[in-house]
């Protein structure tokens, strides 16, 4: 008995130790995890904290990047020497008439239609005109009694001189005598004179063409009343005459143009009839003076027609090729920026806004002429913001060409 208790005893003492150390072991185990789980977290924060920052320089560089406005620009285009404008034109005759009567009467008959080709000279109409072939007739009778009245007069007067001479009749009946005479002459003259206008009146009857056209109206007809062109009340005009062989074309040319157009420069008319066609022709006088309702220059270009091609009346675009000058630069229209400061443009430099000033010249709808302010090296904004100032920074993010520029 007493061996059995000796025995349990040793068996507790010897398994003390092997409790211990299993405890031992779990406290080991317990440390290990939370270092591991420690580390995980640190890890964890450390990976955290290093993305934010990450993320925070890649925001930082994008909003930079952000905050830097992209821009697209455009070089300005070099005029070329001479610059083609299109201007409207009307087609006129080298002589356009019309054709009165110098006398009153009715139509007899008319020999020309519209469309005729005539010559000069050539008859046209015949009038009839009773009242005054009337009045010629008494006019030559009034001139015969005062011929012969004339006639009566000289031979009194021939008489009284020659009895003068032997004093059979006194001064005074032989002054008389003359003096019956040189009225009786001056009444014959007169009488002359108003036969000879009585007979051009008549002569007026007949209406010929005044130089080789064509008629482009006639406006009577058989039997109709014709008033005399230097009457007082309504005037006929019988017939136009147009020369066709050669045309005036004239031309308005706005103020900005007028020192360009010279005369002797040559011109180009294109009219819609003839599509794909131009027809020359060449500037022989201006009116040296802007019209003040107008603003324009007055110009006339003469054009050939031997064969009639083209017709009097017509509208025509006439072509002129008008100087520029040398530093004349042409923008795209979206690049102006318009401010109380005048108008101007937004160029880089060293990837920064300087707005510079410009002077427009001509309005080409979506071009603009730009005389003074701009270099060729230039790289001008195109679609500026309204907010852009001089000094922001930007980017070029495209370079149009002047061609491309919308």
């Amino acid at each position: 008995m007493s061996q059995q208790i000796e025995v349990g005893s040793n068996i507790g003492e010897i398994s003390r130790p092997s409790g211990e150390a299993g405890i031992g072991t779990t406290k080991h185990r317990r440390w290990l995890i939370l270092a591991i789980a420690l580390i995980v977290t640190a890890a964890l924060l450390a990976w955290g904290i290093r993305s934010r920052i990450r993320a925070g320089r890649t925001l930082r560089t994008e909003t930079s990047q952000v905050a830097i406005t992209p821009v697209s620009v455009v070089s300005p285009k070099q005029t070329a020497a001479a610059q083609e404008i299109i201007l409207p034109g009307n087609v006129e005759p080298f002589i356009n008439s019309p054709i009165y009567s110098r006398t009153n009467g009715y139509l007899k008959q008319w020999s020309a239609d519209i469309g005729a080709h005539v010559k000069k000279g050539q008859l046209l109409a015949v009038i009839e005109t009773p009242e005054v072939d009337q009045q010629l007739e008494q006019s030559l009778s009034n001139l015969n009694t005062a011929k012969a009245n004339l006639a009566l007069s000289e031979i009194t007067k021939n008489r009284y001189e020659g009895l003068l001479k032997t004093n059979a009749v006194s001064q005074q009946d032989a002054d008389n005598a003359v003096g019956s005479y040189n009225a009786n002459k001056a009444i014959v003259e007169a009488s002359e004179a108003n036969v000879k206008q009585l007979q051009a009146l008549q002569s007026f009857e007949k209406i010929y063409a005044p130089f080789d056209g064509v008629v482009t109206a006639r406006n009577t007809d058989i039997g109709d009343l014709i008033n005399s062109g230097s009457s007082s009340g309504v005037k006929t005009d019988l017939f136009h005459i147009a020369q066709p062989g050669m045309l005036r074309v004239y031309v308005n040319v706005p103020e900005e143009y007028s020192q360009g157009v010279k005369v002797g420069m040559t011109a180009g008319l294109s009219l819609a009839e003839f599509p794909g066609r131009q027809f020359q022709g060449k500037l022989v006088r201006t009116a040296e003076a802007i019209d003040m309702t107008t603003r324009t220059l007055l110009i006339e270009i003469d054009v050939a027609n031997p064969s009639g091609t083209l017709f009097t009346g017509s509208y025509a675009e006439v072509h002129l090729k008008v100087p520029t000058q040398a530093s004349t630069y042409l923008l795209p229209v979206n690049t102006l920026i318009f401010r109380s400061a005048g108008l101007q443009v937004g160029t880089v430099r060293d990837g920064k806004v300087a707005l510079t000033a410009v002077t427009p010249g001509h309005d080409l709808g979506d071009q603009i002429e730009i005389v003074a302010g701009l270099k060729a090296s230039d790289q001008v904004i195109i679609n500026p913001p309204d907010s852009i100032i001089s000094g922001q920074q930007v980017q070029i993010v495209q370079a149009t060409l002047p061609g491309d520029a919308k």
